[in-house]
């Protein structure tokens, strides 16, 4: 869980600067600004999971990369409700809410469902 989490770490400068961006200079509304930016995240945490937190060496196959596209659809829309609940109407800063819900996401869905769904261990023939 620590590898995922750092790979998740990365996943999250790439996804916050792309939040920042969005948001500060594209003055996108947040909840649409969070579902992009997870989306980028997303792309650099399945390179950084696959090949380090799960030491997947198997080939990307088309069922593994939609697995993880369900998961990060999943976790975008959870941050976007999550950060329109926590930003938006309880008006915490849009990066501490960020920060919270990334967590918050990460422990109850992200990692779960990346173990079990997409980076399960083939079990030895």
């Amino acid at each position: 869980m620590i590898a995922a989490g750092a790979g998740g770490a990365v996943g999250t400068a790439a996804d916050v600067a792309t939040l920042v961006l969005l948001v500060e200079h594209a003055h996108a509304a947040i909840p649409v600004a969070a579902f992009i930016a997870a989306t980028v995240g997303a792309v650099v945490c399945f390179v950084l999971n696959k090949y380090l937190a799960f030491r997947d060496r198997s080939p990307v196959t088309l069922h593994q990369v939609a697995r993880f596209g369900l998961v990060a659809v999943a976790t975008a829309l959870l941050m976007a409700a999550a950060m329109k609940l926590v930003a938006v109407d309880l008006h915490v800063p849009y990066l501490v809410a960020k920060l919270l819900c990334a967590a918050m996401v990460f422990v109850a869905w992200t990692y779960p469902a990346q173990r079990r769904l997409v980076f399960r261990p083939v079990a030895p023939a």
